[in-house]
């Protein structure tokens, strides 16, 4: 056999090292968002008396003492909530807003508006999302508290159509200006919130640590007399108490899921081409 003939050891092929696939997942994972920092202006947008100081009184004493401009909008008068023989419906809704007044006092809220929508009978209307747009261009809040309308648990209907009117005000609605154009003639310009905080939801991703203004909460709850069924401050002190012995140390929290908005937000034509703002309105007392 000749030397051309015969066989060549194969050449080895050298294997390529796989990499690992990237995982989509962590791909698309966004880094944490910083905690909500300020002082800043919020506003908490509840369906009835007493929502917000069992939900968020915490968080909102915090932010006051820290020089946030804080204001309340109430959509109902919980004008139905008691099991009061004697009651009616209009001295019922007099008393829960002076509770939910005083409330305000007392963590130092800078304004608190009642919408004046019968208890119960909310509805996720035009004219409800056309009044919470209005108020967001008038007090421009950077943060919004407001019900999560979409857990999955049991649900009140005014907290879920509050919370969803609510949400839809402010994605896209409340930053685009030609919905609900009338603002305009108010001199009512376009807003962007930058931070929604959804309370009571199921699977909340967002804390704050409330354990330094805790009897600032219990402070604002006790406002609400007509709903207590005559809880008294030594009560919340002794479930306070009781879950020191269980948890000792543990931090007192309000939990929220966070929606964080976190796009440039767009400025209108005159601010693009540097003409002179219009004046901002007076802000109506409420």
């Amino acid at each position: 056999m000749s030397k051309d003939n015969a066989k060549k050891p194969a050449k080895k092929k050298k294997q390529k090292q796989q990499q690992p696939e990237a995982n989509p997942a962590t791909l698309l994972q966004s880094p944490p968002l910083p905690p909500i920092e300020g002082p800043g202006r919020a506003m908490v947008i509840m369906a009835h008396p007493d929502d917000a100081d069992f939900l968020c009184a915490g968080t909102v004493a915090k932010w006051c003492a820290e020089g946030w401009e804080v204001v309340y909008v109430v959509v109902t008068s919980g004008d139905k909530g008691t099991h009061d023989p004697a009651m009616h419906p209009e001295k019922l809704a007099a008393i829960r807003e002076e509770e939910q007044r005083e409330a305000c006092r007392v963590l130092g809220v800078k304004e608190c508006i009642f919408l004046g929508y019968p208890d119960g009978f909310t509805s996720e209307s035009a004219e409800l999302r056309g009044q919470i747009v209005r108020l967001l261009r008038l007090y421009r809040p950077d943060v919004v508290i407001t019900w999560d309308a979409f857990r999955g648990t049991f649900n009140h209907r005014d907290h879920r159509n509050v919370g969803q009117a609510t949400m839809d005000a402010i994605y896209p609605i409340v930053r685009d200006r030609l919905f609900y154009q009338q603002h305009e003639h108010e001199g009512l310009e376009s807003h962007q919130v930058n931070e929604v905080l959804l309370a009571g939801a199921e699977n909340p991703d967002y804390t704050v640590d409330i354990t330094d203004y805790w009897e600032k909460k219990i402070a604002a709850i006790l406002c609400h007399t007509s709903q207590l069924g005559g809880r008294t401050r030594e009560d919340f002190l002794r479930d306070r108490a009781e879950r020191e012995k269980r948890e000792p140390g543990k931090p007192i929290e309000e939990r929220f899921r966070r929606w964080s908005i976190r796009r440039p937000p767009r400025m209108p034509q005159q601010a693009q081409a540097g003409a002179e703002p219009r004046q901002k309105p007076q802000r109506a007392a409420g």
